[in-house]
């Protein structure tokens, strides 16, 4: 693969962790490739998520606890993205998801 590829996908994946959960650090960005992928193979393909659930059990609590953690941290960076948002109506200035 093209390496100048390769860099601009991770930045991609970067940004996304950043606007899906407000860090964007390696470790976070590792643990949304893993929740990305999950999702995809649990949406387009449920019976082999449903396999590999029952085959790995642990592995299953961890990618809960993943989703979980995720899901979590989109809601506080919603709730204060709304809160600055709602800040900034009494001023005439509004705030978008993405901070523009």
């Amino acid at each position: 693969m093209n390496s100048g590829f390769s860099v601009e996908f991770e930045a991609l994946v970067e940004k996304f962790s950043e606007l899906l959960t407000g860090e964007s650090t390696p470790e976070m960005v590792e643990k949304i490739k893993i929740w990305a992928i999950y999702n995809h193979i649990h949406k387009t393909m449920p019976a082999l998520a449903s396999h590999w659930n029952q085959s790995h059990p642990e592995g299953k609590a961890e990618i809960r606890k993943l989703f979980e953690e995720v899901r979590d941290l989109n809601l506080k960076l919603k709730a204060k993205n709304q809160s600055i948002g709602q800040q900034g109506e009494g001023k005439g200035e509004s705030v978008s998801p993405d901070g523009n």
